[in-house]
């Protein structure tokens, strides 16, 4: 007919009762009684408000919401925009010198021995930052515009002024900031919607600190965000409970063994 059937994904069921009709745009379960369009089916599956539903929606659709917004709000959108891009540049990034890095064996036989696979590195886009103070930087820090930005996203620490004013006529090629993240394990932190807004890093040994983390900016408030929760929604799995752990490591080997309410 002109309805699509599947079991409910809000309540638990063997026979089918969930309807879709395509020509209405419009869901009804005949068990629990849930309905609505799509914007209410997100909201309700996602557990998300209605601007992030309609968000959602675009998003898988191609298109952009539109927007009334004053020249501030304008102008704040866009420098989200950019810290959006160069820590998805990142991202990518470090998981190329995971792939390619002359050191990577390294890192590589670290994830094996703590039982992460390949599969799984690349559903956490795990990454690896080499040694060095300044491969992130030479990467994407081709100008003093750039360079802030990678500032402003917490990939990268201001240098001592005092310091290195003492030390002027040694600094030809020195840049006036480091990379946060060296000769560590990247896990990528991702919002509801996918997007990258900061990172965790572990390192290989023994080293002080055990996890380092970016410090909060203007697209990342920690109080806000939960680590793994994009990769559970994107999942199709439901959760009920939430189990607190040490680490990003400690997540995804819960998530392996099948436990997929740990985030």
């Amino acid at each position: 007919g002109n309805n699509y059937t599947a079991c409910c994904p809000f309540h638990q069921e063997k026979t089918p009762s969930f309807s879709v009709n395509q020509e209405r745009q419009f869901y009804y379960c005949f068990g629990c009684g849930a309905g609505g369009n799509a914007i209410g089916f997100i909201m309700n599956f996602d557990k998300s408000d209605f601007p992030v539903a309609v968000e959602t929606l675009a998003k898988d659709a191609g298109l952009e919401v539109p927007r009334e917004e004053s020249q501030r709000q304008i102008k704040q959108t866009r420098q989200h925009m950019s810290l959006y891009d160069v820590l998805s540049s990142a991202s990518g990034h470090y998981q190329l010198q995971l792939r390619r890095h002359p050191h990577k064996e390294t890192a590589v036989q670290y994830l094996k021995n703590r039982g992460l696979t390949g599969n799984v590195a690349a559903k956490f886009a795990i990454g690896y930052a080499p040694p060095g103070w300044d491969n992130l930087l030479k990467e994407f820090g081709t100008s003093t515009e750039r360079q802030k930005l990678l500032l402003n996203a917490g990939l990268t620490i201001e240098r001592d002024k005092d310091k290195l004013s003492k030390n002027a006529q040694n600094r030809a090629n020195e840049y006036d900031y480091y990379d946060r993240f060296r000769n560590r394990i990247i896990f990528p932190i991702r919002d509801s919607r996918g997007r990258t807004i900061a990172f965790g890093g572990r390192v290989l040994g023994e080293e002080k600190p055990k996890y380092l983390n970016s410090p909060e900016t203007a697209v990342f408030q920690k109080s806000s965000e939960l680590y793994g929760l994009y990769e559970l929604r994107k999942s199709g799995d439901k959760f009920s409970k939430i189990i607190l752990v040490e680490g990003y490591m400690d997540v995804i080997a819960l998530s392996q063994m099948g436990i997929r309410n740990a985030v």
